[in-house]
């Protein structure tokens, strides 16, 4: 990788707030300048990435937010805080909230079967009858994964996840709904057609108008015709000598709108960070009542009934995934489908945050968002691993 890869694009860091704090803010920025960007540079080098986007959260502002390297190699084209991703799973808990304000409203029951809402929906395996909405949430459906997600042969109409869900017919359950935790994309397709036809729109239209609007991720959307072309980048693998080439698809279909479909970029990302670490508020404006996240972020594990197997226990709550960090709670999601890879990890005691994106898929960068916690936490990063 040459060093025209990996340089820097260079960003304004976002603030907000009286001037009186910008001494403060400004000793953050330099904090993160000294300590994670040079660790970030390192690794990028190390494992061959054609860029990436990051950003902190501390309290209800921006403290760090930096873009490396390019959208796509052999094309200019720095990455900025602006640039959009693919940021697949990372996407599920926009169902998650989608379904809760539905819930709120009365309109879905967490509890009911799945086939109340679409009578449409059927398997080949009569246990699918008692799915319930909250089961998929927690991906103890027994719904199996998605085989083949069709990134070469991608559909961009209105009917495309109703179709999709109808074509179910023929798969059977992994086992009982309720009996234990599988991850299933499939799953979140289905919720995502539930929120369409219980809101009478679209389920991108949906979380454009109560989600990404009234929080104003200006940049955000999941219908990628939608999303600013001069913005967005393209994903990489490896190849046989373990050298980086722009995939040759891009990952977007919109039958798989609900699991993976979002575009976004870091600044986009803090405000929904905030926004859920406010419990539901951001600016004034409320997307879910603050009890919400009372069922959002309790692991599933926890809400009674016969325990499973120890060795069947998963830390997820209704979509998040929820495990402890230096003796306190974090939140998050990641996610990766081809050419991509992001994070999000959320400390709500702490309300510290930190979301990356990547536009490569390959393994590694294991310690990125720890070493971010831990210079939001007042301490160095862990050298990386040689």
């Amino acid at each position: 990788m040459t060093r025209a890869h990996l340089a820097l694009a260079i960003v304004g860091l976002v603030v907000a707030g009286s001037p009186s704090r910008a001494p403060l803010r400004a000793q953050a920025a330099d904090r993160y300048q000294r300590t994670l960007q040079p660790w970030i540079e390192q690794l990028l080098q190390r494992e061959h990435r054609p860029g990436l986007a990051i950003a902190v959260v501390e309290g209800n502002r921006v403290a760090y937010a930096h873009g490396f390297g390019v959208k796509r190699l052999g094309r200019d084209g720095p990455i900025t805080t602006r640039s959009l991703f693919h940021m697949a799973s990372i996407t599920k808990p926009f169902v998650a909230t989608s379904l809760m304000q539905l819930a709120e409203k009365g309109k879905v029951d967490l509890d009911a079967p799945v086939v109340r809402y679409l009578p449409y929906f059927r398997m080949a395996d009569e246990r699918y009858r008692t799915i319930t909405v909250r089961q998929m949430l927690t991906h103890s459906s027994g719904m199996p994964d998605v085989d083949d997600y069709e990134w070469d042969k991608p559909q961009y109409d209105d009917g495309a996840l109703e179709r999709y869900v109808r074509g179910l017919r023929d798969r059977t359950l992994l086992f009982a709904p309720g009996e234990k935790f599988q991850y299933s994309n499939m799953a979140f397709e289905i919720l995502g057609d539930v929120i369409a036809k219980v809101s009478g729109r679209s389920f991108d239209d949906y979380v454009q108008d109560r989600i990404l609007t009234p929080l104003r991720m200006k940049d955000s959307t999941l219908l990628v015709r939608r999303a600013d072309a001069t913005l967005l980048t393209w994903g990489h693998e490896l190849d046989e000598h373990d050298r980086p080439f722009p995939s040759k698809v891009f990952p977007y279909n919109r039958i798989h709108s609900p699991s993976s479909n979002l575009h976004s970029n870091v600044l986009d990302m803090a405000r929904w960070a905030i926004a859920n670490m406010n419990h539901g508020e951001l600016d004034g404006r409320r997307i879910l009542q603050a009890s919400a996240y009372e069922l959002l972020w309790k692991r599933a594990r926890d809400l009674g009934g016969p325990p499973p197997a120890p060795t069947r226990l998963s830390p997820v709550g209704l979509s998040w995934f929820i495990r402890e960090y230096r003796e306190t709670t974090m939140v998050g999601h990641s996610g990766g489908d081809t050419g991509y890879a992001t994070d999000l990890a959320m400390l709500p005691e702490k309300k510290i945050a930190v979301v990356w994106m990547m536009n490569s898929d390959w393994r590694g960068s294991d310690g990125l968002t720890r070493a971010a916690l831990n210079v939001a936490l007042g301490e160095e990063p862990q050298p990386i691993q040689r």
